[in-house]
C-alpha cells in the first residue's frame, strides 16, 4: 500500500516553470519597460562600437578587434536571458521546455565563461602594448589575434559541455518552479531528486579554477603594467602609457566586483531573492556600461563616432 502511494505522489517533470520576479506585482510593467529600454541600449550600445570598429580603419588594431568580441559577447550574453524574461512579465509565459531550458543554460555559462576568457587576453594585450611598444604589432599580429580570439570561443564553449551532459541525466520530481528569472544551472540542481552533491563540487572546482586562473592572469599583465607605467619618468608620458589601458581595467574591475559580490557574499546574506537581483545587475550593468566607458575614455573611438555621426 506504501508503495502505491509513494508512486502515486511521484510526479516526473517534463517542463518548467520560470518564476521570475513574483515578489513585486505591483511593480512588473515598470519592470518591463525598464528591461526593455536597458535592453534596446545595450543592443544599439554594443552594436554601435563593432560598427565602428568594422568601418574604421583606425581601429582595426588588435585592441578594438577584442572589444568587438566583448561587444558581441554582451549582446549574446543578455539576449539569452532578457528576452525570455520580458516574456514572461508581458504574456505570463513561465513555461518552458526542459530542452529549452537546458539550452538557455549552457548557452548563458559558456559565453559567461568566454567572456571571462577574453577579458584576460585583453589583459595580455594591453600588457604587450605598455611593456612591450616596439614589438607590439609583431607580438601581436593578425593570426595571432584570430587564433586568441578563436580559442577563447572554443575553450568557452567547450567548459559547460560538462553540465550539458550530466544535467539532462537527473531525475526532475515533484517542484517545477525555477525560483530565478532564467535557467540558472544552481536552481535547476536544487529541483533534483538525484544526489547532485558530486556534480556541484565539480562544478564549484571547475568554475573556480577558471574564474581565479583568468583573475590571477589579469591581476599579472595589471601588475607588470602598472610597474612599467612608475618607471616612466614623464608625467606626459605615465598620463599616456595609463590611457591605453585605463577603459580595460575599468571594465575588469567592474566586472571581478560584481562577480565578489554575486558569490563571494557571507551565509548571512545568502538569499535566491538578493541573488536574483545581483543576477540582473550582472546581466544588465556590465553590457550596458561597456560601451560607454570605451567611447567616454578613448579618444580613437571618440573621433570614429564623429565620423560616423
Amino acid at each position: 500500500m506504501r508503495k502505491l502511494m509513494e508512486k502515486a505522489n511521484f510526479t516526473t517533470v517534463t517542463e518548467f516553470i520560470i518564476l521570475g520576479f513574483p515578489e513585486f506585482p505591483e511593480l512588473q510593467i515598470p519592470l518591463f519597460f525598464l528591461l526593455l529600454l536597458i535592453y534596446l541600449i545595450i543592443l544599439m550600445g554594443n552594436l554601435t562600437i563593432i560598427i565602428i570598429v568594422c568601418l574604421d580603419p583606425h581601429l582595426h588594431t588588435p585592441m578594438y578587434f577584442f572589444l568587438s568580441n566583448l561587444s558581441f559577447l554582451d549582446i549574446s550574453c543578455t539576449s539569452v536571458s532578457l528576452p525570455k524574461l520580458l516574456d514572461i512579465i508581458l504574456r505570463k509565459a513561465h513555461r518552458v521546455s526542459m530542452t529549452g531550458c537546458f539550452t538557455q543554460m549552457y548557452f548563458f555559462l559558456a559565453l559567461a565563461c568566454t567572456e571571462i576568457l577574453i577579458l584576460s587576453v585583453m589583459a595580455y594585450d594591453r600588457y604587450v602594448a605598455v611593456c612591450q611598444p616596439l614589438s607590439y604589432y609583431l607580438v601581436m599580429n593578425q593570426k595571432v589575434c584570430i587564433l586568441m580570439s578563436t580559442g577563447t570561443w572554443i575553450i568557452g564553449f567547450m567548459l559547460p559541455v560538462m553540465y550539458l551532459i550530466f544535467i539532462p541525466q537527473f531525475s526532475f520530481c515533484g517542484s517545477n518552479e525555477i525560483n530565478h528569472f532564467f535557467c540558472d544551472f544552481l536552481a535547476l540542481l536544487k529541483l533534483s531528486c538525484t544526489n547532485t552533491s558530486t556534480v556541484q563540487g565539480v562544478a564549484y572546482i571547475l568554475g573556480g579554477s577558471i574564474s581565479f586562473s583568468c583573475f590571477i592572469s589579469t591581476l599579472m599583465s595589471y601588475v607588470y603594467i602598472i610597474t612599467n607605467i612608475l618607471r616612466i619618468r614623464s608625467t606626459e608620458g605615465r598620463r599616456k602609457a595609463f590611457s591605453t589601458c585605463s577603459s580595460h581595467l575599468t571594465v575588469v574591475c567592474l566586472f571581478y566586483l560584481t562577480m565578489i559580490c554575486m558569490y563571494l557574499r557571507p551565509p548571512s546574506m545568502q538569499s535566491m531573492g538578493i541573488n536574483k537581483v545581483l543576477s540582473i545587475l550582472i546581466n544588465t550593468l556590465i553590457p550596458i556600461v561597456n560601451p560607454f566607458i570605451y567611447s567616454l575614455k578613448n579618444k580613437d573611438v571618440k573621433k570614429a563616432l564623429k565620423k560616423c555621426f
